[in-house]
């Protein structure tokens, strides 16, 4: 019952932000009654935790699972699928960055944004073997994101560019 909670949710809040949606919105979203919807989420807060968290367990499977052996061709494939991500799912941005703007004094939505970013950089310095640059990788992928808005298809390019160039630097 709580994976259709936070999907339902998940979609309201990346469709709508987070202070539209009304209540009987984040219901109807949900497909449950008002009280079932309490009863998983007594709070706005937790609606928005359990729909992040629903979004951080499809993001990293939709980036991360079934990716090729081969470190370089891992590399362009996790970047075209966070290309893909933000063409499919939301052409407006990072949705944990959004929410921890909505409620910048939230510290679990800042621990969950910190966790969501953390496993992102380690699952893709072990997928492209470059365990040394956690960082330079996720510094590549949010700024995909973040360009994916403005420049689509070319942000990807660039991306992949970036990546092969911090594999030469760092061979």
């Amino acid at each position: 019952m709580m994976s259709k909670i936070s999907a339902g949710l998940e979609r309201a809040f990346a469709a709508r932000g987070f202070a539209e949606p009304s209540v009987e919105d984040l219901r109807d979203a949900a497909g449950v009654s008002l009280r079932t919807l309490y009863k998983y989420a007594p709070s706005r807060a937790d609606m928005v935790l359990a729909a992040l968290e629903n979004r951080h367990q499809r993001y990293l499977s939709h980036v991360f699972d079934g990716l090729p052996d081969d470190a370089e061709e891992a590399t362009d494939t996790i970047l075209a699928r966070v290309g893909i991500w933000m063409a499919t799912e939301t052409s407006h941005g990072c949705l944990f960055h959004a929410a921890v703007a909505a409620d910048p004094g939230s510290d679990p939505l800042h621990r969950l944004l910190e966790r969501h970013k953390a496993e992102v950089a380690t699952k893709a310095s072990a997928a492209t073997g470059l365990a040394a640059a956690e960082t330079d990788l996720l510094v590549i992928i949010e700024g995909l994101t973040q360009a994916w808005p403005l420049h689509g298809d070319a942000a990807i390019d660039a991306a992949q560019r970036l990546g092969r160039a911090l594999r030469v630097s760092l061979a």
